[in-house]
């Protein structure tokens, strides 16, 4: 059986850069909980992609609107055109990941 994976929050993450760089873990938490999720929330809105060396791009992407079924009673239906965040990982961290 398999062991669930720990999740580390941005919370988390927040509170190692404060550690590391000497800041209260307040600013760090709302440089990087507030402003950097802010940032990119607005420029993905705005249909921006997003590049993040070592990291990879978020960008948004848009799906066409198909013909599905409801795998309960097998009956067609419409699933409507909607817009999905698509996230491509860089080289680097696809070589760092997978050694």
């Amino acid at each position: 059986m398999a062991t669930a994976q720990p999740t580390v929050t941005l919370k988390q993450i927040s509170a190692d850069i404060a550690e590391k760089y000497d800041l209260s873990k307040k600013l760090a938490n709302e440089i990087l909980g507030d402003t950097l999720v802010t940032m990119i929330v607005k420029n993905l809105k705005k249909g921006n992609r997003i590049r993040i060396a070592g990291l990879g791009i978020l960008q948004v992407k848009k799906r066409a609107a198909r013909m599905g079924r409801n795998p309960a009673t097998g009956e067609a239906i419409q699933i409507p055109a909607k817009k999905k965040i698509a996230f491509r990982a860089a080289k680097e961290l696809k070589e760092a990941v997978g050694k």
